[in-house]
């Protein structure tokens, strides 16, 4: 039995969030907090295997909260999150500040939300538990990530492609880097050391709902060298950008006219998701005059890993999946190399240095 504390401002939503959790033989609600203040007390004196967090709660809200509780406390948490765009751009903050995962309040018809938030929440939960936070955040043993770095420069060798003038590509690398739980964390600390004039694009698969991967690219764009956006249809690929899926669609890359583009489309969820880390890369299957160099990084499940073998069959430049001691969760990384298709087993941190490398050649 899995021990879980809840922390919401609102006597409504604690008993809600405490209902639902309890409603699942693998966990049992052993307290709840109305602030950050009280959850990181009862934190510490019920030592919970799991919190939910609610983000705006009065005298110390949870991004504060969660920030000490990963520092001297390292549990795994699940914010709540409302839908608003305030509240993406802070449920990004708190995936950076070391949360596992977070689900959206249910809002407006709560009747109609409850079923669907319920299974979400467990399964959010069920992935929390199996998460490696304690090792990551722990001062003892185990990895501990640092900071991003500054970027790192080209080699003084590279020369870069130069400017076409025929209205086509001026790249012959492409990246493609599919993420799923811890993934905010997992790219802000491959992305920011990419050098201002990393010479290949970047697609991005991350598995999340709508509205909240344009706070990440928005988020990544500010702190890193090469641009972030969330991607649009019919955007053209160029070097030194990277284009994450929005969350709702499918993303493809497309030729037209000797350009590189996005394709999004709302077909239906593959393996459960949409964005899908398989579809981005069963769409690089028919690319030809391009390095291709795929990443697989810490996520639940096995997303990415047969559109991995597809491509690594057919003679991709380099695959790359994220080592276990650094992973959130352990899952999408572990299917890819049980099937024998990744070139390099990397640390999160170890893993941008080793795309410079490759691209550069």
């Amino acid at each position: 039995m899995h021990k879980v504390l809840v922390v919401d401002d609102s006597a409504f939503m604690r008993k809600m969030v405490s209902d639902i959790v309890s409603d699942h033989p693998q966990f049992e609600v052993i307290g709840t907090a109305r602030n950050g203040k009280e959850a990181i007390e009862k934190t510490k004196q019920l030592k919970p295997d799991i919190l939910t967090m609610d983000i705006e709660m009065p005298e110390m809200n949870g991004l504060d909260a969660l920030t000490i509780i990963m520092k001297e406390y390292p549990t795994p948490v699940v914010m709540l999150s409302s839908l608003t765009q305030e509240g993406a751009a802070a449920t990004i903050r708190a995936l950076e500040l070391g949360a596992v995962d977070f689900i959206g309040k249910p809002s407006g018809s709560i009747s109609l939300d409850i079923a669907k938030v319920k299974t979400l929440l467990h399964d959010k939960l069920l992935a929390a538990v199996k998460s490696n936070v304690r090792k990551h955040n722990s001062t003892g043993a185990g990895y501990q990530l640092t900071q991003p770095r500054a970027p790192i420069p080209l080699p003084a060798t590279f020369k870069a492609a130069p400017p076409s003038s025929t209205g086509k590509a001026d790249f012959t690398h492409l990246v493609a880097i599919g993420t799923s739980t811890g993934g905010p964390r997992a790219l802000q600390h491959v992305l920011v050391p990419l050098p201002k004039k990393f010479p290949a694009p970047i697609l991005i698969v991350q598995h999340m709902p709508p509205g909240f991967t344009a706070s990440l690219a928005q988020r990544l764009n500010s702190l890193c060298e090469i641009g972030v956006k969330e991607a649009e249809h019919g955007d053209v690929l160029e070097a030194g950008m990277a284009y994450i899926a929005p969350g709702g669609s499918h993303m493809t890359m497309i030729r037209e006219g000797g350009l590189y583009k996005v394709s999004l489309n709302k077909d239906e969820p593959r393996g459960g998701h949409r964005p899908s880390v398989d579809t981005m890369y069963d769409s690089l299957l028919s690319v030809t005059g391009l390095k291709l160099h795929l990443v697989i990084m810490t996520g639940m499940g096995s997303d990415g890993a047969k559109g991995m073998e597809a491509l690594y069959k057919k003679g991709v430049q380099s695959t790359i999946a994220e080592a276990e001691q650094t992973c959130v969760v352990y899952g999408m990384p572990r299917s890819a190399v049980e099937l024998k298709c990744v070139d390099f087993i990397l640390p999160q941190n170890d893993i941008p240095a080793k795309l410079v490398e490759l691209v550069s050649r």
